[in-house]
């Protein structure tokens, strides 16, 4: 398996060459030059399988590179009771017949990042093993991307992390779960302005190929394709997990703010999985359901973007939706090329009455949008008819896929985080506090350490230059 850029001017890699890095020399995302096709023999075989099992068998389609026992080694130790409280990793919730919810927020940070931000630690450790070299992760967060990526790199002596949040914009709880950390391999970077800006320093660094090669800057962002293939697991897990036979279809509804976990879905499905729709559920910041409802992709600017309730989704340039256009045009890189020359200088791109607007219906993917009232309805509602408590991101999800529900075909709602995470919303709800897990009874009263800065490029670069010096 090897990777090229979805902008044309990266020549083909291999996985452990692309593992490290963030964006492509080009400015592009890294991208397989074919997708592994499954066929109905391996899919039968596969539904037998347990969590570690299957994500051997699809991760290393893509990460061939890595000897099969090293790579089957660290999946097991990635994918364990201990660290996700079941063997069964994903469990299913099942809400009705042919609804239920994909339960992904069983790892330390009780976010469905874990999934990929474990594993992604134990590779990145891995890697560097074997050159002994040091590597320096920059990562932008919206609120669960940063935590996942902290609790799965903390410690590891040859990693740092340097995270940008927005400031004011996360929850308390993921608030304090970032900042409250004192290992000294983690720098906490609070930007003021929203994701969107801290998003852009990361790739204005990333770009920076000078700069990036002498400090040896990674990414755990979703543009690493490291995430977008473990990710890739859970949508077959939870395909068995709904189905009885391979001969039916189900279909996914996934939030979304930056386009990396449904697109893990897009991928699995042009794999060969019998997934019939992919429902993407947006928040009041809409700019990806106004793409597949009207064909603009229009990017907001900074005081375009709001703050909401469901804050992980506060996103107004999705940086993975570059993958899906690659995809839609052909792997055309030319063309998509031309079209983020105008998104990466503040534009819009309109594919109506164009050739590749008639094609979006091949790929399955259809949307919708929620609003704070319509997501406490849906907490409010699940909790009442169901028992069961979802955090206010679930209930978007919720929310756009039962609008989407079709009679006879399962529908799966992946979940994003524990209700915890977004106390204020569930006591909006339904009146109470959600329960906390042990270890996490008063994680907003502990000491925190961050620095803030303003959302400018040099300055988080000159504070990187420092922290390596000291080193």
């Amino acid at each position: 398996m090897r990777y090229i850029s979805t902008r044309g001017g990266m020549p083909p890699k291999k996985f452990s060459q692309i593992l490290l890095g963030g964006l492509a020399s080009d400015g592009g995302l890294a991208m397989p030059e074919t997708y592994p096709q499954i066929d109905a023999g391996e899919l039968a075989r596969w539904r037998g399988l347990s969590y570690p099992e299957l994500a051997f068998e699809i991760i290393s389609r893509f990460a061939d590179d890595i000897p099969a026992d090293d790579l089957r080694n660290i999946i097991t130790r990635t994918y364990s009771a201990d660290s996700f409280q079941s063997d069964d990793i994903t469990p299913l919730k099942t809400l009705e017949p042919e609804l239920h919810i994909l339960g992904l927020s069983h790892g330390p940070t009780l976010a469905f990042k874990d999934i990929a931000m474990q594993l992604l630690g134990n590779l990145f450790e891995y890697a560097l093993e074997k050159t002994g070299e040091r590597l320096n992760i920059l990562g932008a967060t919206s609120g669960d991307t940063g935590p996942s990526a902290e609790y799965a790199m903390r410690g590891k002596r040859s990693i740092r992390v340097f995270m940008l949040s927005p400031q004011g914009k996360m929850s308390p709880f993921q608030t304090a779960q970032m900042f409250s950390l004192q290992d000294p391999n983690i720098f906490n970077i609070a930007i003021r302005g929203v994701f969107d800006d801290c998003q852009d320093i990361v790739k204005a660094v990333s770009n920076d190929i000078v700069f990036k090669q002498k400090y040896r800057i990674g990414t755990v962002n979703s543009i690493n394709w490291a995430r977008i293939a473990a990710q890739i697991v859970y949508y077959f897990k939870g395909y068995f997990a709904a189905t009885r036979s391979n001969e039916e279809q189900v279909s996914f509804s996934v939030p979304s703010g930056n386009f990396g976990n449904i697109c893990a879905g897009h991928v699995a499905r042009m794999m060969g999985l019998p997934i019939r729709k992919l429902i993407l559920a947006t928040n009041e910041n809409d700019v990806l359901d106004e793409f597949f409802t009207t064909g603009c992709y229009r990017p907001r600017e900074t005081a375009e973007t709001l703050h909401t309730s469901s804050p992980s989704m506060d996103i107004s340039k999705a940086s993975n939706f570059e993958r899906f256009i690659f995809d839609l045009t052909g792997r055309d890189a030319a063309k998509v090329k031309e079209l983020w020359g105008v998104v990466d200088t503040g534009g819009a791109f309109d594919l109506v009455d164009t050739p590749l607007w008639e094609k979006i219906n091949d790929f399955g993917m259809i949307s919708g949008t929620s609003s704070h009232s319509a997501r406490i309805g849906i907490i409010r509602e699940v909790h009442e008819k169901y028992g069961l408590l979802i955090d206010p991101h679930t209930a978007d999800g919720l929310k756009v896929g039962l609008e989407h529900r079709e009679a006879g075909i399962p529908l799966v709602c992946l979940e994003t985080a524990l209700p915890v995470k977004f106390s204020e919303s569930i006591v909006e709800a339904i009146g109470d506090e959600p329960a906390r897990p042990a270890g996490y009874e008063n994680i907003e009263d502990l000491p925190q350490r961050y620095v803030v800065m303003n959302a400018d490029v040099d300055v988080v670069k000159a504070f990187i230059a420092e922290q390596t010096r000291q080193d």
